[in-house]
């Protein structure tokens, strides 16, 4: 009996999947929960396991095919899969050709006749640089006289020099040798997509501000140790930022809203989706409830979606539903730069590289770690004060973390 193999649910508002890679082919054996076929959608990539066991005897979608949900994909029947081919048989030994007879060599070509000079002919030959065998010879049965060299000389000297031979040209390179053409992915078409409604659709604007990590940095240092070795998990620089961003939203709930036609929805919760580049493209996995969790179940959350995006095993239910974003540009060196929003959401906030500056304080000039942070926000629901504010915000909750660890 054959079982049918069909494009499986993808998930709210996915309805289109592209085949992005067969683990089989036809006639082989496949075992029942095995991974059969990959496809790519526009937010994860998921692997379509074998409904059943038995032989794969037909595939209905070639790879980078485009499917819709329920589609049919391929077959699988009842059978054991190809039998190994058979060994060829060895071919019969061939007699060795006689050898041909050995071909008696071409006579060489017999010499042209050497021209006869005359001695003088000879001389002034010479002394022209001609060469004499190429002129015609006037005398007695051919032979070469003076007169002949000074006439060839002559003749020689007063033709027009031939101009040197152009380079022949280079033969044209292959196009394949100097660019190679591939079809963008689904993720990667969906970003562009998402990514350029956003700033045709919102009133983006970024205001900029620098903190000085210096506080973080020592209480990280004092404590990570114990840190990790109590939870199982290093403490990182996110952990303080969501917090602080967290801190922050609660301050300022339009950083925390979105439009939905002509109302304002204000998001009483806190879901911070972390920026993270992978292999197939930027996706951004989302922390749920950031609020209710502690600097170790944030980091460990944080880690966890880490490894499934880099392993492409994010789940829809992971990446959809954020209600703020952070994206950390740092870990790349971007010392600064301008985070375009994750619709639907209204702001998001850009980490950038900590870099040794010196600072005035106090007047005088110190060395301090600093970083740059940008808030990319949208306009038509955040006001600028709200947003400069917000930033100070995160500002003073990083430069003072007792602040976030006493909830101030």
């Amino acid at each position: 009996m054959s079982v049918e193999i069909k494009v499986p649910s993808l998930g709210e508002s996915v309805t289109e999947a592209t085949i992005g890679q067969w683990f089989k082919k036809v006639g082989d054996r496949v075992e029942a929960d095995e991974p059969l076929v990959e496809l790519e959608t526009d937010k994860v990539t998921l692997e379509v396991n074998a409904p059943a066991s038995g032989v794969l005897t037909d595939i209905l979608a070639e790879e980078g095919a485009d499917v819709e949900v329920g589609a049919l994909l391929g077959v699988i029947g009842e059978g054991q899969g190809a039998a190994a081919a058979k060994p060829a048989e060895a071919p019969k030994k061939a007699e060795a050709p006689k050898a041909a007879p050995k071909a008696e060599p071409a006579p060489a070509a017999a010499p042209a006749a050497e021209k006869v000079l005359s001695p003088a002919a000879r001389k002034a030959a010479g002394d022209a640089g001609i060469d004499a065998g190429s002129v015609e010879g006037t005398g007695r049965d051919g032979r070469v006289m003076k007169d002949d060299v000074q006439r060839a000389a002559a003749a020689q000297s007063a033709a027009p020099a031939q101009p040197a031979a152009a380079p022949a040209p280079k033969a044209a390179q292959p196009a394949g040798e100097r660019e190679t053409r591939v079809r963008m992915t689904k993720l990667r078409r969906r970003i562009a997509e998402r990514l350029k409604d956003a700033q045709n659709t919102a009133a983006i604007l970024t205001t900029y501000n620098e903190v000085d990590m210096s506080q973080v940095m020592a209480l990280r240092s004092r404590y990570k140790d114990g840190f990790e070795k109590k939870h199982g998990v290093k403490l990182g620089f996110m952990s303080f930022f969501v917090k602080a961003a967290i801190a922050g939203l609660k301050e300022y709930p339009a950083v925390n809203a979105q439009i939905d036609g002509d109302e304002l929805i204000y998001k009483n919760h806190y879901d911070i989706g972390v920026a993270v580049g992978t292999e197939q493209g930027l996706v951004v996995p989302v922390v749920r409830d950031a609020d209710q969790l502690s600097f170790a179940g944030v980091e460990a959350t944080i880690n966890a979606l880490g490894v499934k995006a880099r392993d492409g095993k994010l789940t829809m239910e992971e990446l959809t539903g954020g209600t703020f974003t952070i994206s950390n540009g740092g870990v790349y060196g971007s010392l600064m730069s301008s985070p375009i929003l994750n619709p639907p959401q209204s702001g998001i906030l850009g980490m950038h590289k900590i870099q040794e500056r010196p600072m005035a304080e106090k007047g005088q000039v110190v060395i301090r770690p600093m970083m740059y942070l940008a808030l990319s926000y949208d306009h038509r629901i955040i006001d600028g004060k709200e947003a400069v504010s917000f930033l100070v915000r995160v500002k003073e909750c990083i430069e003072n973390p007792e602040r976030l660890l006493f909830d101030l």
